[in-house]
Formats: C-alpha cells, structure tokens, sequence
C-alpha cells in the first residue's frame, strides 16, 4: 500500500479515537514504517495512539517517539502518584497484594518484583498507565519459573490453531526451557498480538521473544 494512503489513514485513525488528542501528534510513513512524533497529554494517550496505528493496514512497523506533557498546572507530584498506584493496585483482582514494587522519579515508574502468569502482569500495567500523572513506565516485573505441564510447543500450537485471526498462516514455535520464540510472517499488529497472547497463556512460560514480521 502507497506510504501516503497510509500516512492519511493513520491521521483519520488518530482523529477518530476519542481518546486521544491528536493536534499534537505527527506522523510520518517509509515503507510502511510508521514514526510518531509530538507529545500527549497523558500516558494513557500515548499508549491509545500506538493501539491505534496498530489498527492501520499497511503498517509494518512503529517508531515511537511521543512524549507525555508532564508540566504546568496539571503537574502531579511522584510522592502522590506513587500512592495512587499502590492503592489501585490493591484494588485490582488481578494483580496478587504486595508482589508489585513502585518507584517514581519525575512522572516516570518502574514496576519490580515478580508474578506467577502473564495477564497479572498486563493487569498491573493497565492499571499503572491510566493514572494522571504517568509519563512512562519501566517495567522490571518478572515472572517465576514454574515446572511446565506437558509439552509446551504442542501446547501452543494447538491455541493458535483454535484461534479464528490466525487461521493458516505458519508460525514456527522454538521452545527453550521456560522461554519460547515466535517466527514467522503474519497479516496485520493484531494477529501478532493473538499469537504472543497464545504463547503467553501456556503454564510454564516465562518470556517471549517475538520475531515475528507483519506484512
């Protein structure tokens, strides 16, 4: 697909999500990669416009290079933004009580400490990239190793084959103790994100690294 078409499509996508302003963004398309410029208002908008150029076909890859508007009147001091986190993490039932670890320098938080699955995870950033104040996150959580049921390769290849977004494309699965590798070619961002999420639901595993090429 022609960069310019996607370029424009791109700009309609931002523009159309509500939840984000897009006045300040600026887009830029190479051969379908796709480099983001300007800043937001918040983590959460940074996060909503990388989704959402995700959803735009023809993009192959992503740039990010957003940044979040952290000064002014709307500033939010670290101390209060911590506090924010840790109660909102005790109230989430996904993420298990006292397991995340919080620090905060300048709007900027990591995340340490270590969990049993991959969506408790997710959950804890979901919850973390939401709350004003966030300009970025480093997230140093790990997962605990945990014995593997079965085997794990067999395991995923069978989620993928259930999954309807992904239906014939050949993805090859090399798996190495808790950690797996994806490879292969798949249509759009999205299918990618079906097939990580099929390797991550598999017990046992404790990394992905995704090779996978979009287009």
């Amino acid at each position: 697909m022609n960069d310019g078409v996607v370029k424009q499509n791109i700009i309609d996508e931002l523009e159309f999500e509500p939840s984000i302003d897009a006045a300040g963004i600026g887009v830029a398309v190479r051969s379908g990669i796709v480099t983001l410029t300007g800043s937001v208002g918040s983590y959460a908008q940074k996060v909503a416009a990388e989704q959402a150029v995700m959803r735009v076909k023809g993009v192959k890859a992503i740039a990010e290079e957003l940044t979040v508007r952290a000064n002014g009147a709307g500033a939010v001091d670290d101390g209060l933004i911590a506090e924010r986190i840790v109660n909102a993490l005790k109230w989430s039932t996904l993420v298990p009580d006292g397991r995340v670890v919080v620090t905060v320098e300048n709007g900027r938080v990591t995340l340490s400490g270590s969990l049993d699955w991959a969506y408790q995870k997710r959950g804890a950033l979901d919850v973390v990239r939401t709350l004003k104040g966030v300009t970025d996150i480093e997230d140093n959580i790990e997962l605990r190793a945990r014995l593997a049921t079965g085997d794990v390769r067999t395991a995923i290849e069978h989620a993928l084959r259930r999954k309807a977004e992904v239906g014939d494309r050949v993805v090859e699965v090399i798996v190495k103790g808790n950690e797996v590798t994806l490879t292969g070619r798949v249509r759009s961002f999205a299918e990618r994100h079906v097939v990580e999420d099929a390797a991550w639901s598999v017990v046992g595993v404790t990394k992905v690294v995704d090779h996978l090429v979009v287009g």
